[in-house]
């Protein structure tokens, strides 16, 4: 029992720190790949405590729920947003001894988990009671219905790789030349995983700089703050799941196996940000034919390629 306590108590400080550093991270990166100064004052040191200040404003501003919302829905929402990703931390390793649940169906699990967290955005948008909110919310339910499929196409090419849809079954499966073979499919995985998540190019649904948020527009307040707090435990749970799906989880030299953990998911989280700064966003049918003309084709082929090297094997 008390292990257990212990391992939801480290899953726990691992959600509500990582996150954090990856916002400040985007901060900081996007103003040098701009070349601005960006946030430079709260706290002192290169504005190192700018979240802590955002977290501060969010938590003074005044809550506002519309009159003719749908109050329960519209409570619940943000919750529904964030939650599913911290019940998936609970079966992706850091190591190979840490694991808080090692699941025999641990793949299959957080595929379906990481489905729920989008449904916050619908809800919350349908529960607004405004046109531009459920349109929002439309969007970003047909976002996931597209993306959804190359995301399970390529998680399955790995799992038919390894033979097992245990997580730390995958990565002890994992071999270096695994890299080229399944290359394909972590590109597929990653982009899908982006785009579920909404962010940049893949932010049509949200679009704040025109539709206003998209599906948050009558947000305010700390319901507001934890839906960003959502998007940035995406980003963190999708870093870790291409690292211990594609790219070997611990595995690695000299360094602890943590350590190359945390490093390959810091890694993918700048490349996150890399892309917000690099591409514009995509138009609805730009965004509907990427998945489906080319990732979906790409997820099949690479499902192919294995099933083949398998059998060869």
């Amino acid at each position: 029992m008390l292990e257990v306590v212990l391992s939801f108590v480290v899953i726990l400080i691992v959600f509500l720190v990582l996150p954090l550093i990856v916002g400040q991270t985007e901060h900081k990166v996007m103003a040098h790949m701009q070349s601005r100064l960006g946030p430079m004052y709260a706290g002192g040191f290169h504005g190192w405590a700018q979240l802590i200040a955002d977290g501060v404003k969010f938590a003074q501003k005044e809550d506002v729920i519309p009159a003719a919302a749908d109050r329960r829905i519209f409570m619940i929402a943000p919750g529904v947003a964030l939650i599913p990703y911290l019940v998936v931390l609970i079966v992706i390793p850091l190591d190979r001894d840490l694991v808080a649940v090692d699941l025999d169906l641990g793949l299959f699990f957080v595929l379906a988990v990481m489905g729920i967290g989008v449904l916050g955005s619908i809800m919350a948008g349908w529960a607004s009671a405004n046109k531009y909110s459920v349109l929002g919310g439309m969007r970003s339910a047909a976002q996931l219905m597209s993306y959804e499929l190359p995301l399970v196409l390529a998680a399955s090419s790995v799992a038919m790789a390894a033979g097992t849809l245990s997580i730390p079954g995958i990565v002890e499966a994992w071999q270096w030349w695994w890299l080229p073979w399944q290359a394909i499919g972590g590109v597929v995985f990653f982009l899908a995983g982006l785009a579920e998540l909404r962010r940049p190019p893949f932010d049509m649904p949200i679009a704040e700089s025109e539709i206003i948020m998209g599906p948050m527009t009558e947000y305010t307040g700390m319901r507001f703050a934890l839906f960003m707090l959502a998007e940035y435990a995406g980003i963190v749970v999708l870093s870790f799941l291409t690292t211990v799906l594609f790219l070997g989880g611990w595995q690695g030299p000299l360094l602890p196996g943590w350590a190359w953990t945390l490093a390959k998911v810091f890694l993918l989280s700048f490349v996150v940000i890399w892309l917000r700064v690099t591409y514009p966003r995509l138009r609805e049918d730009q965004l509907q034919k990427l998945a489906w003309a080319v990732l979906v084709p790409l997820a099949l082929v690479q499902l192919a390629l294995t099933g083949v090297i398998k059998v060869l094997l």
